[in-house]
Order: C-alpha cells, then structure tokens, then sequence
C-alpha cells in the first residue's frame, strides 16, 4: 500500500454500498461493503496495473467510477515513456474495465517525461474531463467525446502549474478546476456546459499544491478549501469573495468535504490528516465558516488523506488508511450534532 488517491477514493454505488481505494505496488487495492450501510465488507481485493506513479479516483452521477493513473514505463534502451491511462468501474464490486491509455501530448521524451499527474471530473452527462500539467507549467486537457470517442489534447495555457490539481462538476454540469500555481490558484470555468474551461479569476495566496478540494454549497456555487502555505491552517474561498481562515492544523495532504444535515442545519464537514499524523475533523454551518469551525482529534493515525460519504443510510462515513495498510472507518451515531462510532478495521 503507497498511501491514498487523489480525488473521490471512497465512493457509494447505485446500489448503496460503499467501496474504497488504494494504489499499491503492481496496482490498486479495493475494499466492498456486503450489504449496504454495512458493517461487513469484502478486500482487499487485488487489481493489477503496472507502473502508475500516481493514481486519481473520480466519481460521475452515473455512479461510475473512473481511475486515472499517470504511468512511467522503462524501454529497452534506459528511456522513461509516460502516458495517462484511464479504466472505469461500472457497478459495485464488479470488475474493472481495461486500462487504456490517453496517451501524452509532448512528442519529444524530453518534454514527455516531465508531463504531470492526472486529475479528473465527471459532468452531468457523464462525460470524463482530465486535466494535466504540461511540461511548460500549463494545464492541458482530454475528454470523451461523443459515441466514447476521446477529443485530442486542448491547451489550455496558464503558467507556473503545479501538480496536485483540483477538478469538480456542479450539479449545473459546469466542470471547474483550480490549479496551485506559485503563489497563486489558477481558476478554470466553463461558460457553459460542454465548452473548454477558461481562465477565470486567480486567487493569492494559493494552495498548498494537493490540497484543494471544491464543494457545491449552494446550486452552482463551489466554495473551495486549502491549506494556506504561509500560516499552515485551512482557507475557504468563494469566487467573488475572500478567503476566510479556518484554522486547524493540517499537515501537506489533501482535505475532504462533505455536506451534512446535522440537527436539521445545514453544515459542512471537513477532514484532514493533522500536523501530527492524526485525523482531525471539522464542522461549521453551510457558508457560515466565518462564524468558526469545531475541531475534533479522531484519536486514528493515518497515511494519505481520510474520506467522507455518505452511506445508504445518510449517515456520514469517515475511512482512513491505517500505517499499517488497514482501512479504518468510522460511522456516525444517531445522537445531536456529529458523534461518531468508534473506529473499525475493515
């Protein structure tokens, strides 16, 4: 096990049962829930794929599961070939389609060597955008088009790109992506549907690079959470607004979100891997992070960054990779505000 996916590793299918993630060396690994709101669960079950350097997990409302990987392949003469490649899950527990590759689109080894870790987002109609930075620093995409048929690579410019890009679909079906970028995100929107995403607004200071995650908070609106470099504690941004400090105390990783009626009131629950390699959740009201988040030490070491979803149940699910390669998970309790059971190894 080599920690976590980027993006949505934990995810609840179209028959209610919830499964989990984890790249490891040769492939991926993958626990299933028996029935759905558990407690039982199947796996690790063994997928193999050769040579991902990274691995993305995304989610569509198809309830198909996407995995992009960024592979590095030795040839015969020492040279290094990297390509994405890209397989689907279409239902629970079933098995995993073949891993094509989208290929690279820098034809020079140099420049191809040097091209990024893959991010992804599903739109309303299902169709799969990935985005990855270029060799020059900028974001280029590939998406499905129609009939299955993948469009060639887009530049879509920017500079100074990171890897440890963002990417999300509104319930709208407008894709966003929000790139680290120095000292800077880079915001991408589409203007409609469908379009190629352009350069909307940047945002300073930026995220630490991987960190990002977007929630829809309102129909259409994304706020976007990071972890700030400078003063090490958790930001919150709406476009058109600024950036309100959260405080905690996350370490480099990524954060998860998840919106929660808890008591009848809307709120937004975050959770992250802390400073000192626990993991830490937070709450506030929906859009009301100004009035201060409530911390709480899950007293659970973990690698990578934790999950959230919901369950078939609605209950909110909190997994987490154990040191020792275990995933742990944690389910909340039918008592006031957001209690959760004591953690269990799957």
């Amino acid at each position: 096990m080599t920690g976590t996916a980027a993006g949505s590793w934990l995810v609840r299918g179209k028959d209610g049962r919830l499964t989990a993630y984890a790249p490891c060396g040769g492939g991926l690994l993958r626990w299933t829930e028996t029935r759905p709101g558990g407690p039982g669960w199947t796996g690790p079950e063994f997928v193999a794929v050769a040579d991902l350097t990274d691995l993305s997990v995304s989610q569509g409302g198809d309830t198909y599961v996407h995995f992009l990987g960024r592979r590095e392949r030795r040839r015969a003469d020492g040279a290094v070939e990297v390509d994405v490649v890209h397989a689907i899950q279409y239902q629970t527990g079933r098995p995993v389609t073949e891993w094509r590759s989208l290929g690279n689109p820098h034809g020079e080894p140099e420049r191809a060597a040097r091209f990024g870790v893959p991010a992804a987002a599903v739109d309303a109609a299902g169709t799969v955008h990935v985005f990855v930075r270029n060799a020059g620093g900028g974001l280029m995409m590939r998406r499905e088009g129609r009939g299955g048929k993948w469009e060639p690579w887009a530049d879509l410019r920017g500079a100074d790109v990171m890897d440890g890009l963002a990417a999300t679909a509104a319930s709208t079906g407008h894709i966003q992506v929000l790139a680290p970028a120095g000292d800077a995100a880079l915001h991408w929107i589409q203007p409609e549907p469908g379009a190629v995403p352009e350069r909307s607004h940047d945002v300073r200071p930026g995220p630490v690079p991987g960190s990002a995650a977007a929630l829809e908070t309102a129909p259409g609106r994304l706020t976007w959470f990071w972890t700030d470099p400078l003063s090490g504690g958790l930001v919150c941004h709406r476009p058109g607004g600024w950036s309100v400090p959260l405080g905690g105390a996350p370490s480099d990783g990524g954060n998860a979100v998840l919106r929660a009626s808890l008591d009848g009131y809307d709120c937004t629950v975050i959770a992250h891997r802390g400073a000192a390699g626990g993991v830490l959740v937070g709450v506030c009201g929906t859009e009301a992070e100004s009035s201060g988040l409530w911390w709480t030490d899950t007293g659970r070491d973990c690698v990578g960054d934790p999950a959230l979803v919901h369950d078939a149940y609605g209950r909110v699910v909190l997994a987490a990779l154990g040191p020792d390669g275990a995933l742990w998970v944690a389910r909340q309790q039918p008592q006031p505000g957001l209690v959760l059971e004591e953690w269990v190894r799957v």
